[in-house]
């Protein structure tokens, strides 16, 4: 981490509050389709949704009329609005065969023009490394690089930027090479979804990882978390907001240095995710991590423990997540508020 960055003694440039929204797939549980899901963020203190994907049902069904009833329902309740469903690895997830995703990203990159919006987030799948059947690391990131660029006046036609999010393909260091492959800039037409919990399934500290890729970060999936030591290695799980050991009020803080517009999207969930870093292999397929990194890691999980043993978090069955989702995505929208008044006093 940038020496002068650590204590973040840094004058926010971003003067106007960040609005604070929910990612759709929150709700999940509940079925909603777009339009309720705005109806939800208006009526419980949400101020956007961004829309990761759709259930299949409703995005074979969209067309212009509906999205333009979505933006227009948006507009007179002064609530933002993100959009989804586009790709960046060229395959099949499911048995690696080769995949034409440029049709998949003009659909979204389209939508999302209709919608007005600039924001498509990119998601592929994930957890590669966690497999011994998945093509490497370098060679998908070449393949990536190589669709992303033949899609690059696709989507500066559409004026949309394709937000890839930090997910379980690729860390920030790989991101940034992807980039610089595809001979872009930031602001151009590929940028990062910022997910904040996600960093540290890919063992990168989220505050480290943010300043390393904020010139590109267009959109967020805010979401704290924590880390536990186990005998098999780690877990990363989700937690409420203000009850992991994110440093969301630094993040935040590093995001308001920015001069455009960002917007804060709350995604939580159930469930965790294994971490095998005693395993030489896996922990292998991460040539970025240095040992500073790990340890600060390591200073995380040893703070989980502290906050598992004083039952202050708690890792939550995904079975669970139905019937406590709105509430407690109602205390994430009050808690990250308190976190950016915190932040901009």
């Amino acid at each position: 981490m940038n020496e002068n960055m650590k204590e973040l003694n840094i004058k926010s440039t971003h003067l106007k509050k960040m609005q604070i929204g929910i990612d759709n797939y929150s709700l999940y549980p509940l079925e909603f389709n777009s339009l309720q899901i705005l109806q939800w963020a208006k009526d419980n203190g949400a101020e956007g949704v961004s829309f990761s994907g759709l259930p299949q049902s409703e995005s074979e069904s969209i067309d212009d009329a509906y999205l333009k009833d979505l933006a227009q329902f948006a507009a007179t309740n002064d609530l933002y609005a993100e959009w989804g469903g586009a790709q960046h690895i060229p395959r099949d997830m499911t048995n690696w065969s080769k995949k034409e995703i440029l049709k998949i990203n003009e659909k979204a990159a389209r939508e999302a023009q209709c919608l007005g919006t600039r924001i498509v987030r990119s998601c592929s799948g994930g957890l590669m490394r966690w497999s011994s059947k998945s093509p490497a690391t370098e060679t998908l990131l070449l393949e990536m690089a190589n669709a992303l660029k033949a899609e690059k006046q696709m989507l500066i036609d559409h004026n949309v930027i394709l937000a890839i999010e930090t997910h379980f393909e690729f860390t920030t260091w790989e991101l940034l090479r992807i980039f610089d492959m595809c001979e872009t800039g930031p602001g151009e037409y590929l940028g990062i979804c910022l997910d904040t919990m996600n960093l540290l399934t890919m063992l990168e500290h989220p505050v480290a990882a943010t300043e390393r890729v904020l010139p590109w970060i267009v959109s967020t999936h805010i979401k704290d978390g924590a880390l536990y030591v186990n005998s098999q290695g780690m877990q990363s799980f989700p937690t409420e907001i203000g009850k992991g050991i994110i440093e969301l009020d630094k993040i935040v803080k590093l995001l308001h240095t920015l001069s455009h517009d960002i917007h804060l999207s709350i995604e939580d969930h159930g469930g965790y995710f294994s971490l095998p870093i005693f395993d030489p292999v896996f922990i292998s397929k991460f040539p970025d991590l240095t040992a500073v990194e790990l340890a600060s890691l390591i200073s995380l999980a040893q703070q989980t423990k502290f906050k598992l043993d004083a039952s202050e978090c708690e890792i939550l069955d995904r079975e669970k997540w139905p019937e406590i989702c709105q509430d407690r995505i109602k205390r994430d929208i009050r808690a990250l508020n308190q976190i950016q008044n915190h932040v901009l006093e």
